[in-house]
This record gives structure tokens, C-alpha cells and sequence, in this order.
């Protein structure tokens, strides 16, 4: 799949934003969904057939789970990961951070290769289809996921390893390796749906700021994030620095002049601020 694809014509696109504010709205939103929802920014040629396709191939994963396995959270695990990581080879590298299809979940499906985060979306979307206990846990800079009572008995495991049990030790390095600072119980607690979107969102956005030519991908990771109910103010500032990047001066610097307006109640110097690039966008169209 080529990382800078045509752009999908302005109905469909809009269609499909539509689908994905409605589905961040629901009161259980469908993760695998979001994630698919998602994955149409980028791949032209995902429909709603490719959409139903992967998530038939996560109720077929799912099917292939034994019922109910003896040994509580910890049985669950080790099935998950025999099947996950050994059988069907599901894991990640270094290399996968450098890949955008790492963040996609459809690819991730397909190749079985992927960033933590998609792969715990796998993880969880293949467990809860089976009845298990199953949630995200969004550690620092490493996304696992958890079987059991998030409050009690648990077991966390981590998808980029193959499913490799941690104890709180290996949890406590994962930490430790990423902020440098220990592991909290809040840390555990169960990841909401929109915050691992928001969070997929935001390393699409990562992957593509530090590549300019992929300005496209950065503006649409931005423009999904705003659609959710609830987002970073700052992401607004972003959106329209980026549309002076690309060179829609007026649109950004409208953009910025509304974003000064939000801000400039709580914080006046950076209203001022904005207002000053606002200036320098609609300069540029002399």
C-alpha cells in the first residue's frame, strides 16, 4: 500500500467522517470500527466491504478461543497469546514504528505486524468476542492489555512481545524505560475507547510531523481527532498552521484568527501570538 494515496473524492470522505463522529458518540463506541474508520483515511481502496471483512477476521480469531478456560485471567492470556502470537504470528519490531501501515488496523490483520497499541486492539476486540475479561491498559509510552479484575486479581500482557505475561516488575521497567519515573496504579486502570482512538490518532499525527512530505496524513490525523467528543484545544492551532503549510493561506489564517478568539480569555499572549501568524498567512497571498 503506498503511503501517500490518491485522495478518495470529497462524498466519500465526508461519509465516512460522518460515520466516525456518529460511532465516537455511541455509548459503547465500536473500537474495532473507530480503528477501521480510521484506516479509510489512508487506504482509498478500504470500503464498507473491507470494513466487514476485518471484522469478520476478528469474529473468526475469536471462534478459534477455547469457551470459558479453566484458570481465570491467567488461562485467558496464555490462549490468547498461543493464539495470537505462536499460531498466528502477531507481534512487532522496531521496525514497525517506522511503518504507517503499523496504525492501521486492517493492514495490521493482514501483515500481523503492528504498533502495541494496534496490536492490543486486536488483543482486546479478538478477546471480548470470546467472553473474556479483557481491557487496554495505556501505559507510558507502551500500550499491553489486561485479563481479569483491573482492581483485583489480573494478569497484563503485552501483544508486541507475542503475548509475553508480565508480572508488575516487567511492568514497572516498561515504565521506568519510557518516562524514567516508577509504576502507579492509575497506570493499570482500564484505557476508554476514545482515549486509545485519540492516541492512535496522535501517533499517526507523530509519524507524520517528523516526515513534511506527509503533511496530508498529519492533517487528516488532526481533523479525526477534532471529530471526537472530546479533544486537546491546541489540535484547532495545529489544524490551521497546517493549512498555511500546504498553502490555503485564507482558510488557515481564518482558522487561526478563530483559535485566537477561543483562547484569548484564558491566555492573551498567546492569542497575540496567533493573531501575528494569522497576519503572516494572509501576507503570503500578496
Amino acid at each position: 500500500m503506498s503511503q501517500e494515496p490518491e485522495p478518495k473524492p470529497d462524498g466519500a470522505r465526508a461519509e465516512q467522517r460522518r460515520q466516525f463522529a456518529e460511532a465516537a458518540r455511541e455509548e459503547r463506541p465500536d473500537l474495532a470500527l473507530l480503528c477501521l474508520l480510521i484506516a479509510t483515511e489512508a487506504d482509498p481502496a478500504l470500503d464498507k466491504a473491507g470494513i466487514d471483512a476485518a471484522q469478520i477476521e476478528l469474529d473468526r480469531l475469536a471462534g478459534l478461543l477455547p469457551y470459558r478456560p479453566a484458570g481465570g485471567p491467567g488461562a485467558w492470556a496464555r490462549n490468547l497469546a498461543e493464539l495470537l502470537g505462536s499460531r498466528c504470528g502477531f507481534g512487532g519490531s522496531p521496525a514497525d514504528y517506522r511503518r504507517l501501515e503499523s496504525s492501521l488496523l486492517h493492514t495490521v490483520l493482514q501483515r500481523r505486524r503492528g504498533l502495541p497499541i494496534l496490536l492490543s486492539v486486536v488483543w482486546t476486540e479478538v478477546a471480548r468476542r470470546a467472553g473474556a475479561p479483557v481491557y487496554g491498559v495505556a501505559l507510558p509510552g507502551h500500550f499491553v492489555v489486561g485479563f481479569g479484575d483491573p482492581y483485583g486479581e489480573h494478569v497484563l500482557a503485552d501483544p508486541f512481545a507475542g503475548g509475553r505475561l508480565l508480572g508488575d516488575d516487567d511492568a514497572a521497567l516498561l515504565v521506568a524505560g519510557a518516562t524514567g519515573g516508577g509504576l502507579t496504579a492509575r497506570m493499570l486502570s482500564p484505557a476508554d475507547p476514545l482515549d486509545i482512538v485519540l492516541r492512535i490518532l496522535n501517533n499517526i499525527r507523530a509519524w507524520a510531523q517528523a516526515r513534511p512530505e506527509q503533511s496530508a496524513v498529519q492533517l487528516w490525523a488532526v481533523e479525526l481527532s477534532l471529530l471526537l467528543p472530546s479533544h486537546p484545544a491546541r489540535l484547532r492551532h495545529e489544524r490551521a498552521q497546517l493549512l498555511v503549510q500546504r498553502g490555503e493561506f485564507m482558510t488557515g489564517a481564518a482558522e487561526l484568527e478563530e483559535y485566537a478568539r477561543v483562547v484569548e480569555a484564558v491566555d492573551p499572549g498567546t492569542a497575540d501570538t496567533v493573531r501575528r501568524q494569522a497576519a503572516a498567512a494572509r501576507a503570503l497571498l500578496n
